[in-house]
């Protein structure tokens, strides 16, 4: 079986809602969804995340962003809300060639990190997401220790993670577990790292932190954001990388209502670059929301085509840290992420 690592902190991030389209709405990242994969995974043995350093984290992160969700409760000021909410963006269309200052008003702060008004945080929402980036690095320390026939180590991370860019966080995602566990793949000595992400939505944070070096592959497959879904702006195909990193970033956007064969079609696509690129370990974003019940995505993916394309990228052998993105329909969501895990071991 797969060891499953899991944080203490994980449940303790509650969004409370979301502010969409100017209209709260229920949250959708919500502590059950930890609670509900643990509990499919009952069976399986569990490994408590310890304590890391901010070496990994501050080498895919701005000091600036972890500073700001490290401390942004404690300044957050009496504003008649129970959570953290943007509500002015410092973009290039305000500033111009203005230089970028560090507002005074913490309300004005949380712009600056904050890419959208979905995002919101609260009283546990560090402790939470520092936990999170935690369980990736566990889970890296005992791929880099586990002996060959132990390939595969799931992290349970709460909240998710592949939004986060170098500079700011939004996507209901706070830290990028899957950056981080990368570069620390890479410290321990693994010279080339792929990062497969098959979450329903393309992960631009994670793009963004790798997208000009040459050690890392992204590689990710997602509804296309030409098609009006999230994170709109970027995971198009046509980005490629950038200097040394050309040729080291693929995205395979599907339209909605694609299904399994297509979806695993590009799943092929995915495993065939792996190999070309010769990686030596695998960080495998493992979001379930292209499932066909989810409401986050229009994708269509099954139960088993999810093992199927866990089944093929564990059939290249490679060390590999599962870490759990994205999933929001709870009633299948446990048995989606252990179908997927499943398949990567093929059992």
């Amino acid at each position: 079986m797969i060891r499953v690592v899991r944080s203490p902190y994980a449940e303790q991030h509650v969004p409370g809602a979301e502010i969409w389209l100017g209209t709260r709405t229920p949250g959708t990242e919500v502590p059950k969804r930890a609670r509900v994969i643990a509990s499919a995974l009952a069976d399986w043995p569990v490994v408590e995340a310890t304590s890391h350093g901010d070496e990994a984290l501050l080498a895919v992160h701005d000091a600036e962003l972890v500073d700001h969700l490290r401390t942004i409760w404690s300044r957050w000021g009496d504003y008649g809300v129970e959570r953290v909410v943007p509500y002015l963006f410092p973009t290039a269309g305000m500033l111009g060639d203005l230089p970028l200052r560090e507002p005074f008003a913490p309300h004005a702060a949380a712009g600056t990190y904050c890419y959208d008004t979905m995002t919101l945080i609260g009283p546990g929402t560090w402790e939470a997401a520092r936990g999170a980036v935690d369980v990736a690095l566990t889970c890296v320390d005992l791929i880099v220790t586990s002996a060959v026939d132990e390939p595969v180590i799931y992290g349970l991370t709460r909240p998710p993670g592949h939004h986060v860019t170098r500079s700011a966080y939004g996507g209901s995602c706070y830290l990028n577990n899957a950056a981080v566990a990368a570069e620390a793949l890479r410290r321990a000595g693994h010279e080339r790292v792929a990062i497969v992400d098959i979450d329903a939505h393309h992960g631009n944070g994670t793009q963004d932190i790798f997208y000009a070096r040459e050690d890392v592959l992204y590689a990710s497959v997602h509804v296309d954001p030409g098609a009006g879904w999230f994170p709109h702006y970027a995971g198009f195909a046509d980005e490629v990388g950038r200097g040394a990193g050309v040729g080291a970033n693929l995205n395979l956007p599907l339209a909605p209502g694609t299904e399994d064969k297509r979806w695993l079609d590009a799943i092929m696509e995915i495993v065939q670059r792996v190999m070309d690129f010769e990686a030596t370990a695998m960080v495998l974003s493992l979001g379930v929301d292209a499932a066909a019940e989810d409401p986050e995505s229009p994708l269509e993916i099954t139960q088993d085509g999810f093992y199927r394309a866990a089944e093929l990228l564990g059939a290249m052998g490679l060390p590999t840290v599962a870490l759990q993105e994205g999933g929001y329909h709870l009633p299948t969501l446990g048995a989606l992420v252990k179908a997927s895990l499943q398949g990567l071991t093929r059992c």
